[in-house]
């Protein structure tokens, strides 16, 4: 976890990891100024004038700093032209778009850079929290804790994690933004994120790349590798914990989808 409290100049000069945390850090500031000041009456597009502002100062900052990369973004057409490019920004303008309408403090803006078929950095802002957490700079994970604690989707909740969260006896913590769970991970605050249920790369980009610098477990979650800058951005799902927890977790994942898959198929018999 990194806490920030600065004002720079964007410049090619910054170093990847510096600039991923300045654009994170920037984009949230200017949203959380627009939170505090518009109303949260739940039937105003604030979500929506959100996601654009967000995106049109992340568009014009990476176009100042890094004219040559490609950007893949939630709130931006896709080019196909970044699948042969060496560097890609993938970024979420606003994740958690329906905390940040109801004016809750748990959504997030995802900058992450990939480069050579792999994430080499990323930075997730909390602004609520005044806080970025980056992948360069990790923070302690504390002890787990007893129960454990298991993050999931405040609104929709995917049933597997329920499932795997009653045989460990953990207790299920939701929240909003998946870069403000992944956090939560980094942080101590909980020690395990499963999701399962459709997510998108630049979803998941940032807070993997947080995670793997905390020295946390990130992979899909039959135990496969995440992929990103792929043609289909398509990622739906994610398994981010303390990595002592990762086998026992992804045994378990496996036993309890081929338990639900058996089941499903005899009732239709």
């Amino acid at each position: 976890m990194l806490l920030l409290k600065r004002d720079t100049v964007r410049s090619a000069k910054m170093s990847d990891d510096d600039l991923a945390c300045e654009l994170a850090e920037g984009a949230g500031k200017a949203l959380l100024a627009l939170q505090r000041r518009e109303p949260h009456d739940g039937k105003n597009p604030l979500g929506v004038v959100g996601d654009k502002r967000s995106q049109e100062y992340l568009r014009k900052a990476l176009q100042q700093a890094r004219p040559g990369d490609m950007v893949l973004s939630e709130e931006a057409t896709d080019n196909p032209a970044r699948l042969n490019a060496d560097r890609v920004w993938i970024i979420d303008p606003l994740d958690g778009t329906r905390e940040f309408s109801e004016g809750r403090g748990d959504w997030a803006v995802h900058v992450a850079l990939w480069s050579a078929g792999e994430l080499v950095t990323g930075a997730v802002a909390l602004p609520r929290l005044d806080m970025v957490c980056s992948s360069a700079r990790p923070g302690q994970v504390s002890a787990p804790h007893a129960p454990l604690r298991m993050a999931v989707s405040r609104s929709r909740a995917p049933e597997l994690a329920a499932q795997v969260a009653g045989q460990i006896g953990a207790q299920l913590i939701p929240m909003g933004s998946a870069g403000y769970k992944v956090c939560a991970v980094a942080s101590g605050e909980v020690d395990i994120y499963l999701h399962d249920g459709g997510q998108y790369e630049w979803d998941s980009a940032a807070p993997v790349a947080v995670a793997r610098g905390a020295g946390l477990h990130a992979s899909r979650i039959d135990g496969s590798p995440l992929r990103y800058n792929q043609p289909n951005p398509y990622l739906p799902d994610l398994l981010v914990c303390r990595p002592e927890l990762s086998g026992a977790l992804l045994r378990l994942i496996d036993e309890t989808r081929l338990t639900s898959s058996r089941s499903k198929g005899n009732a239709g018999e």
